[in-house]
């Protein structure tokens, strides 16, 4: 049947299999541990979504209004990890315009091989997941 291959017009994310409570329970948690570790492994939807949500989390963090942490504070699931995003994290990502999150392709999981990936702040202080890089 034809309706079986529209296109996908005016879709802006991915449901992840979940309802909309459960989905926004999961994108807050998912943040709030990116934020907290600063690197992250889930599967590849998910750490899809999780740049969108990260990205405008640290947007949250440069802007420093009051209104700006009423916001994070509704996102992050820990209320000391809103200080670190107004914190250290502001002044880190303060010239940066943009791409605050990196993912990266890792080898599919085992049980059920689903594509998985890891998720990181850029320019943090964690060893290198790359070969290459020094």
């Amino acid at each position: 049947p034809t309706w079986y291959f529209t296109m996908r017009h005016g879709v802006s994310f991915r449901k992840l299999g979940r309802d909309r409570l459960h989905r926004s329970s999961l994108l807050k948690n998912l943040a709030t541990a990116l934020i907290k570790h600063e690197r992250i492994v889930t599967t590849l939807a998910k750490g899809k979504e999780l740049r969108r949500v990260g990205d405008r989390m640290i947007t949250l963090g440069k802007k420093g209004d009051s209104n700006a942490r009423h916001k994070a504070t509704i996102w992050m699931k820990e209320p000391l990890l809103v200080s670190k995003l107004f914190g250290s994290l502001k002044d880190r990502y303060l010239t940066r315009n943009g791409g605050y999150t990196r993912l990266l392709r890792i080898p599919n999981r085992k049980g059920d091989n689903s594509p998985m990936a890891v998720v990181e702040l850029v320019d943090n202080e964690l060893p290198h997941l790359l070969k290459n890089k020094k």
